[in-house]
């Protein structure tokens, strides 16, 4: 059987959430060095222009993933700008850690406000425009928190289980309609989300420029697992036939169940409060739980 031809990139339109830096930013440059039309879509609009300014062509645009007008306007935008869109990355996402036990409600809700709904929304919003012209590539990004529990990010790892999840559903639901779903799992990638966190024995730390090029290159060639490093794929499939005793003691044995426990909490103090500020909607409660804890 004859190998596929990579699809073009060339001229196609992408928008990407969270893209103002890290894997988002990585992102917007590796496609637009294959050509394509990108826009950028972040929270703070200053930051997405900044962001856009440095990469050929793009444009930025404010947006809250977990406000549905806010990503319709996206969209819309991006559509206005550049044509029908053909690819969404859901990139947008924050990763708060430290003992469930101890975990804000306010903070556990931020999570899945953005990790959740922010893709639940891009999902609704974009699939319709897809499915009216019979083509369009989903790209989420996960993690490899998504196929295994991570002790002190527990609430992420519940986050990117259901990105995982819900990608595999709707990949099958929307089987034969020319509309391709991906799902990216990196290991622990160095951004700013990353900061303080140690690396598992044997498995190293990614660059987002790496994710980038995973996903440039699923675009081409589409597949739905992608994982970042390729080898961690390995991995998990042998994982997933071991009974959980084994995979708890090899978890153990790689220092796996440390990535997210065992962190430098003072150098992680400029992200969790830039991520406990990325829902506008939620601080108000942050701030009533705060002065009044227990409630």
């Amino acid at each position: 059987m004859a190998k596929k031809e990579p699809r073009q990139l060339q001229e196609k339109v992408v928008a990407i959430t969270g893209a103002a830096r890290g894997i988002g930013l990585a992102t917007a440059r590796a496609l637009s060095a294959k050509g394509m039309k990108v826009a950028i879509g972040d929270l703070d609009k200053t930051d997405s222009d900044k962001a856009a300014a440095s990469v050929d062509g793009a444009h930025g645009f404010e947006l809250d993933v977990t406000d549905p007008e806010s990503f319709a306007r996206f969209l819309d935008g991006a559509e206005e700008a550049f044509g029908p869109i053909d690819v969404l990355v859901n990139n947008a996402g924050i990763m708060q850690l430290g003992p469930f036990v101890a975990e804000s409600a306010a903070t556990a809700r931020r999570q899945v406000d953005i990790n959740v709904h922010g893709v639940l929304n891009g999902m609704r919003l974009i699939l319709p425009r897809f499915q009216t012209r019979g083509s369009g590539h989903l790209v989420n990004i996960a993690s490899t928190a998504g196929k295994a529990g991570i002790p002190g990010g527990a609430t992420y790892s519940g986050t990117k289980h259901f990105v995982v999840g819900t990608s595999e559903a709707v990949r099958l639901e929307l089987r034969g309609s020319g509309i391709e779903v991906s799902c990216v799992m990196p290991v622990v990638v160095n951004t700013e989300l990353a900061t303080g966190l140690t690396e598992a024995r044997g498995i190293r730390n990614v660059s987002p420029e790496e994710v980038a090029d995973e996903i440039a290159s699923v675009l081409a060639e589409p597949r739905f697992d992608v994982f970042v490093p390729r080898s961690v794929g390995r991995i998990t499939k042998t994982m997933g036939v071991l009974p959980r005793r084994a995979r708890e003691g090899v978890a153990r044995a790689l220092k796996a169940d440390r990535v997210l426990a065992q962190v430098d909490t003072k150098a992680r103090e400029a992200y969790e409060l830039r991520a406990s500020r990325s829902d506008p909607r939620l601080q108000a409660a942050d701030e009533h739980e705060q002065l009044t804890p227990g409630e």
